[in-house]
């Protein structure tokens, strides 16, 4: 694994290294607008993940995944530390879910 102080310095290596696409969340899939696809949760796996932590306000929590699809699609997912989950599917919830 990785260190990176940033969101942003995460986010800009992971294009580097082949993580390309946006990734979006949606209750039963991720999204790639960009290829019009839908990845559900047997569609990917979770490469890496990287958790920052805001200094002053903990709304500012946030997780970002590295992403790879049975379809050689991979990309990235920003999320709020799962501040989404409850209009998630119990599958999107545990493929999402990663150790603490």
């Amino acid at each position: 694994m990785y260190s990176y102080e940033t969101l942003s310095e995460a986010l800009q290596d992971l294009k580097r290294r082949g993580y390309r696409e946006d990734l979006n969340l949606k209750p039963d899939c991720l999204e790639c607008p960009a290829l019009a696809l839908r990845l559900h949760p047997e569609d990917f796996v979770i490469d890496e993940y990287y958790r920052f932590e805001g200094e002053s306000n903990p709304d500012d929590n946030s997780i970002v995944y590295a992403i790879s699809s049975n379809m050689g699609v991979k990309g990235a997912l920003v999320d709020a530390y799962g501040i989404y989950a409850e209009n998630l599917t119990p599958e999107m919830v545990d493929k999402l879910r990663v150790a603490h």
